[in-house]
């Protein structure tokens, strides 16, 4: 079969993850798909892989996803005559520690939340299912007997077949050599046979899947892929006798895997410094390679294997093995539209769950290349959410020595990375560290998280009760409720949009009305044509020609990406001006009178009222002053050129000395916003939740004659919400809630909480989430399931906290 010079698509890899999308493409009824792998099929990683296929993923979607690729795998091997080895084993997760048991009973909640069977079983159920397994210092154990195993080279040869079955085509020993592009969209590839034949296949669409060498292909393609491959070490014992079908067993306080195959044992490893791989480049005949043996290295992780499970000592070992495996900076995998191109997809970077992801990512990717829109939520591995210098080669290198082990590490809550920091740092991080900071990472921006007191160590102490830092977070949430409080928000995304067709580009993207006055901020959503919001943003015109849109730090690439894609042909121009200015936000009743001490202006109500920004003077300087607040206070977000940051912030310090001016980190502000039931971007509202279910059908602004979603709110607003955002408060003020929690109604699951923090002034854990409109409106019989215990819980439509708004636009 020869290559044609005409394909709708281009898959480039073909490893499990490109057969899974060409055979979904084929199956939507994509014909002149072509997959190009370089050697064989499976040859780069997929062949080695474990295949262990499991349902519990960290989200709903991600859930939905793997739960997917279950099914698919179970009717694969009669659509195609292909053995996919798949065992419906069952799987099992103990716990060796307190902490870890109360993850594990967490998990077990959100699964229950999410529709995965889960069992909580005892030790002596463990030793039931796993007879040969040392139990005596299990703490906990997770039984979800819908998991299983698969051999991952013949998955990949069924999918393939599938996939030509229905017309796609494949082909092994191709290799693309290069990518051709006009401006943004891609237009063919060349390509090199290993016989020495060369051509050119000119194309709508590519799809780079080439795991380990996504990276450079990527950069082949001038888009940005930020992963790296590590060494992943397991062992195959010899055969054991008597060993039957075990369940997969993973016992991550050891940072090891287990699965019987063929009366073997396969131990792997999840080790908490990884050795990084092919840092200068992977060799051109790299095909079902293995790397070298490294005994010291996973020794440590075999010498408490043999220890948790003695026949291990009896068996000799059959097969030591050292392969590659490509690892992101967050440990989630890439999917989707690559920014800044318009027709280039990317599914790479599995980290390990490539087989059981492999099925729900490639029926996910097609579908959004069928549409344009993706089906459902994937922020968690939209590729848009990695920033630019996240593929810079000693970052990925750096970062992926910890996110390996992070995948069998505690998961605890506000778990921050430890490698790779202290890239993006605002113009007063030497100042708030003097101050007691602590910082987190967010899109490698540094920001204070908290602030320790006097004589405390400035550390994160984790846990899954009360960390180190509640009373902290207390404190500087009584600041800003009951004086003034002051945080950098510096990271906030900041694109300005300019030209002659501004206002109609900004109409037109916008769900608000972007038709105001100089001066005037909007509150808006970015939409897409179901309703469900893109982006949650502020607008504030500058001139009649200028806007300033201001998004979260982590989606600011996304959210310019948008932008550029739905702008067109107008006459506006793009740019991302965020390392331009700072932003110091000063909050709280007393704000105003802070803010008279360090400026001439006027700061009366009546001079500056709620949702506008002007121009004052601060100090010896000047700076743009917004009128907003996400933590439902008065207060100001102080926009300033960053070479005047420093001084602004000192002159608010100095003159906050008197008033009691207080440092407040950003685990404070997500407390006090979440009081005040404002929603959270990816976590409480996606491109998935319609705005009008969200309860923020007041920023959308329907007189418009066209906007982006215009269609789909109005029909919405006519049948009335399918579900609605509902506040929750625990009535016991112990338990913590972190995010998807299940909610339960007279003792039914009708839902799981977005997100959740610690409500200081309204005493005990907040959450928000969706549940079905119907029940919406009743007060009572409701409770939420905390690490198996269930919570008596007053549920709220209407913030809990100051519901008419007046102490933010007094």
């Amino acid at each position: 079969m020869s290559l044609p010079a005409q394909a709708r698509v281009v898959i480039i890899g073909g490893g499990v993850i490109g057969c899974s999308i060409a055979y979904h493409l084929a199956k939507i009824g994509w014909s002149d798909v072509v997959l190009m792998e370089r050697k064989r099929l499976t040859s780069g990683t997929t062949w080695h892989a474990a295949g262990l296929i499991g349902q519990l993923r960290a989200s709903a979607n991600m859930t939905k996803l793997a739960k997917y690729t279950q099914g698919l795998y179970v009717q694969l091997e009669e659509e195609t005559g292909v053995a996919t080895g798949c065992r419906w084993c069952g799987s099992m997760t103990v716990a060796l520690t307190e902490d870890r048991k109360e993850e594990l009973l967490r998990q077990a909640s959100m699964a229950r939340a999410f529709g995965v069977e889960v069992h909580e079983i005892s030790p002596a159920e463990v030793a039931e299912k796993y007879p040969h397994l040392k139990v005596d210092d299990i703490t906990q154990a997770l039984w979800l007997p819908s998991d299983g195993q698969g051999d991952p080279a013949n998955i990949t040869q069924a999918l393939a077949k599938g996939a030509r079955q229905r017309g796609a085509k494949t082909f092994e020993g191709t290799k693309v050599t290069k990518i051709h592009k006009d401006g943004a969209r891609v237009t063919g590839v060349d390509w090199e046979t290993e016989a020495g034949d060369t051509g050119h296949t000119a194309c709508e669409h590519v799809v780079i899947a080439s795991g380990m060498w996504s990276h450079s292909v990527g950069k082949m393609a001038g888009v940005n892929i930020p992963l790296h491959a590590c060494e992943h070490f397991y062992i195959v014992t010899e055969g054991i006798d008597k060993l039957t079908q075990l369940p997969v067993l993973r016992v991550p306080d050891e940072c090891a895997y287990y699965k019987e195959d063929a009366g073997k044992i396969l131990l792997g490893a999840f080790e908490p410094v990884a050795k990084p791989w092919g840092m200068s480049g992977i060799s051109e005949s790299f095909e079902f390679d293995q790397l070298q043996e490294d005994f010291d290295h996973f020794e440590p992780i075999l010498e408490q294997a043999v220890e948790r499970l003695p026949i291990l000592a009896e068996a000799g070992i059959h097969t030591f093995f050292n392969g590659p495996e490509s690892f992101t900076p967050d440990d989630a995998y890439h999917l989707g539209l690559a920014p800044g191109s318009e027709n280039i997809w990317v599914a790479a970077g599995f980290n390990s769950i490539g087989i059981q992801s492999a099925g729900g990512a490639g029926m996910a990717l097609a579908q959004w290349m069928d549409t344009g829109e993706k089906p459902f939520d994937l922020g968690d591995v939209d590729i848009s959410r990695m920033q630019p210098f996240q593929g810079n080669k000693r970052y990925l290198h750096d970062r992926s020595t910890e996110t390996l082990g992070l995948l069998y590490a505690d998961h605890y809550p506000y778990r921050q990375k430890a490698t790779a920091r202290g890239i993006r740092r605002t113009p007063l991080h030497e100042h708030l560290l003097k101050a007691g900071a602590v910082m987190g990472e967010t899109a490698g921006w540094e920001r204070a998280n908290w602030f320790a007191n006097e004589g405390q160590t400035p550390e994160y102490e984790y846990s899954w009760g009360r960390q180190n830092w509640f009373e902290n977070q207390a404190a500087e949430h009584r600041a800003i409720r009951e004086n003034v409080g002051l945080y950098d928000m510096t990271s906030f995304g900041k694109i300005r949009v300019e030209g002659r067709d501004a206002e109609a580009v900004m109409n037109r993207i916008c769900g608000g009305d972007m038709s105001v006055p100089v001066g005037r901020i909007v509150y808006t959503q970015f939409l897409n044509n179901r309703g469900g919001i893109e982006a949650d943003v502020t607008v504030t015109r500058l001139t009649e020609t200028a806007y300033l849109v201001v998004t979260p730090a982590a989606t600011r690439l996304a959210d310019e990406t948008w932008l550029r894609r739905h702008a067109g042909d107008a006459n506006v121009v793009i740019t991302d001006v965020t390392p331009g200015e700072g932003v110091i936000a000063v909050m709280g009743p007393n704000a105003r009178n802070l803010m008279a001490r360090v400026s001439p202006d006027d700061w009366s109500n009546e001079a500056h009222p709620f949702g506008h920004a002007r121009e004052i003077e601060i100090g010896y300087g000047l700076a743009r002053a917004h009128r907003v607040s996400y933590v439902g206070e008065l207060g100001w977000e102080l926009y300033t050129s960053s070479d005047m940051t420093a001084h602004v912030y000192e002159t608010l310090v100095e003159a906050g000395a008197d008033v009691g001016l207080k440092h407040v980190g950003l685990h404070a502000m997500d407390s006090l916003r979440i009081e005040k039931a404002f929603r959270h971007f990816g976590h409480d509202i996606t491109c998935e939740d319609h705005v009008v279910d969200a309860g923020l059908s007041f920023a959308v602004k329907t007189e418009k004659p066209d906007f982006i979603g215009r269609d789909a709110v109005l029909k919405r607003r006519e049948t009335g919400p399918k579900l609605r955002m509902v506040q929750f408060r625990l009535r016991d003020p112990r338990p913590l809630l972190f995010h998807h929690e299940p909610i339960l109604k007279d003792g039914k699951f009708v839902g799981y909480l977005a997100s959740g923090n610690y409500g200081h002034t309204l005493g005990g854990a907040i959450g928000l989430g969706y549940v079905p409109a119907e029940i919406a409106k009743e007060t009572d019989g409701w409770s939420i399931e905390v690490a198996g215990e269930r919570v008596a819980t007053d549920a709220s439509l209407r913030p809990m906290y100051d519901p008419r708004s007046e102490r933010m636009r007094g």
